[in-house]
């Protein structure tokens, strides 16, 4: 939670620490697929396998869950609280459920693979054709509530 009076719940979605290991051991890898051309070219290889590598890790870990006094901000998007209805936290299977068979194709849908819990949010705004919100989440209760809270 964020000390700042108009700023309700925050959260960034970081990638696992495993995902930072990988990202080094491309690095190294590289290194070792450039070592026959010799120490510099290895090293170049290396720094620039980790940096790639890392990019991509970083890019997964940017995402940010924010709910303000009247908007709901995940990522780029935008949501006013009062397009919003009831919010309900999933585990376990209920949360595999709704990212897999039960998930509408209209639905807002902002996943991460490395977190198993999400929040599911009516929108009940009668212009909107998006049924729900889908937001992965690694504290889906205080996310339920703060929404609830929130609208």
């Amino acid at each position: 939670m964020a000390t700042n009076k108009a700023l309700a719940y925050d959260e960034r979605l970081t990638a696992p620490k495993a995902w930072w290991a990988i990202a080094v051991s491309f690095g190294i890898s590289m290194a070792l697929v450039f070592m026959p051309y010799g120490l510099i070219p290895a090293l170049i290889a290396m720094v620039a396998g980790t940096c790639l590598a890392g990019s991509y890790v970083s890019s997964q870990g940017s995402m940010r869950i924010r709910i303000t006094t009247d908007l709901l901000v995940v990522g780029d998007a935008r949501i006013p609280l009062k397009a919003l209805g009831e919010a309900q936290a999933l585990q376990g299977e209920e949360a595999r459920a709704w990212r897999t068979h039960k998930a509408d194709l209209r639905a807002f849908m902002m996943l991460r693979s490395y977190i198993t819990t999400a929040v599911r949010v009516e929108v009940i705004d009668p212009d909107d054709p998006t049924p729900y919100l889908y937001l992965s989440t690694r504290t889906p209760d205080r996310l339920a509530e703060a929404i609830r809270q929130a609208a």
